[in-house]
């Protein structure tokens, strides 16, 4: 219930109870608040075994905690035959394996024939990429709108 609560707030919370109610008060309201406590847990268990007791026996083994949502969802994923049908058939690793091996053989597979190009390139064989490009012919631009822009 406090797990979140570290030294220093339960000293705050201490010092704050000492300054609010007083060294003479503080007995009595600590007394007063677990006693409130000690009722509301046997309210709580009275009412679950109410509950219990008007669902009948196809919910004998209904649990309060399964109503989280976190819970709910965990007990379906890991109790649910259908999922783990589905887990069980479906291997990632064979996957990735497969995969991996029709990668591999389309590489290893011979590629077509081209020619071979000469070891040291002749000079003007390649693009100059030093020299700018030449501008395209005017029907070959893409038409430009000026409105649109």
């Amino acid at each position: 219930m406090f797990n979140d609560i570290g030294a220093l707030e339960l000293v705050t919370i201490v010092v704050l109870a000492i300054l609010i109610f007083g060294p003479d008060k503080l007995p009595k309201v600590i007394q007063d608040v677990s006693g409130m406590i000690r009722k509301l847990r046997s309210f709580s268990d009275s009412a679950k075994q109410d509950i219990r007791s008007e669902l009948g026996p196809e919910f004998k083994d209904f649990e309060f905690e399964d109503l989280n949502p976190k819970t709910f969802i965990r007990k379906q994923l890991t109790e649910n035959e259908d999922l783990k049908e589905i887990r069980s058939s479906f291997d990632l690793r064979k996957e990735l394996n497969d995969v991996t091996d029709a990668v591999n053989s389309k590489e290893a597979a011979p590629a077509p024939a081209v020619p071979a190009a000469p070891a040291t390139p002749a000079a003007g064989t390649g693009p100059d990429l030093l020299k700018k490009p030449s501008a395209p012919a005017p029907e070959a631009r893409t038409p430009f709108d000026a409105d649109a822009t």
